[in-house]
């Protein structure tokens, strides 16, 4: 069974740091290309962050670059995210994706609130 679980969301005032983290299982982990991605009520889902399976290399949404970092460690079929600087417009809902050919999967998604 397929699962990506979010964890790390929460309350962080304007400025502050948080560090999310997807547990993966039940497919090949390290042959995927990970994201993630945000959204807040009535707004499409953006993409924040995704990086390759194959070289690591990453891509980053304009309005996080220079303040989020995403990594992923294969033995461990975990995903991160490090967000630094945080303001309230990062305020959403931030999901983990796992993509290969035609296959997508989703996590449930966890609540960053970024707000004094």
């Amino acid at each position: 069974q397929v699962q990506l679980v979010e964890s790390g969301g929460g309350l962080v005032q304007p400025g502050g740091s948080l560090r999310l983290s997807c547990a993966a299982s039940g497919f090949t982990f390290s042959v995927y290309a990970m994201s993630w991605y945000r959204q807040v009520p009535e707004k499409e889902r953006e993409l924040v962050a995704s990086i390759s399976n194959v070289d690591g290399s990453t891509n980053y949404a304009d309005s996080v670059k220079g303040r989020f970092t995403i990594s992923r460690v294969d033995d461990q079929k975990t995903l991160y995210l490090q967000m630094n600087s945080l303001k309230p417009e990062d305020t959403a809902v931030y999901y983990c994706n796992a993509h290969w050919h035609l296959l997508d999967y989703w996590g449930k998604g966890t609540l960053v609130t970024v707000s004094s």
